[in-house]
């Protein structure tokens, strides 16, 4: 996949750049994103030099994970990390993949990551073909149930000993969201259960 951007009415997702590092590696020092995401910690600008230079452009090339950052319009600031990852089941008759962000701290509270994530969901429908579309969160992670919330996600449940974290094994809510709850049809017809 090549990678694309996007636009909002006040932000841009597009690949991220190597001008990028800086700002990258003052947000992943909150505490807060380390905590709930996969970001080392502490995280170090070889740390965002490697993401950007080498993780994000083999996720597009393999189509294993699509991550974009999240600027504003009007100034260019990063606002946080959006991806599609997961997407092994891409390609295959599942048609799923799985949303995943963060927001630097400087950002939080403004709306910017549920009007970023509208568009990645649009985007994830209308032209990749995602059928399920899931969020994993470790429990405690209000500020991601809050976002995916927002966006519609169907709330499914607890998954025991789902994330490994720091040596020891971690609950994880799960969502989905499927293409019929924006109004969407499918490829593929879903029939629910009883």
């Amino acid at each position: 996949m090549e990678p694309v951007t996007l636009t909002t009415e006040r932000l841009i997702l597009r690949p991220f750049a190597p001008s990028d590092a800086d700002a990258l590696t003052a947000a992943c020092q909150d505490p807060e994103i380390p905590r709930w995401t996969a970001v080392p910690s502490p995280y170090t600008p070889a740390h965002a030099e490697k993401f950007i230079g080498q993780t994000c452009p083999e996720g597009w090339r393999e189509d294993s994970g699509y991550n974009l950052a999240v600027v504003t319009k009007d100034t260019g600031s990063l606002v946080g990390a959006m991806g599609l990852l997961q997407l092994t089941g891409l390609r295959a008759e599942e048609r799923r993949a799985e949303l995943g962000y963060w927001t630097a701290r400087e950002h939080r509270g403004r709306g910017y990551t549920v009007e970023a994530g509208r568009t990645m969901v649009d985007w994830a429908f209308t032209e990749l073909g995602v059928e399920r579309l899931e969020w994993l969160a470790e429990v405690g992670n209000e500020g991601s149930l809050a976002v995916a919330r927002k966006l519609g996600f169907q709330m499914e449940g607890t998954l025991r000993a789902r994330i490994p974290y720091q040596g020891t094994r971690r609950d994880s809510w799960i969502g989905s969201l499927l293409p019929s709850d924006w109004g969407r049809p499918s490829v593929t017809p879903y029939l629910p259960a009883p």
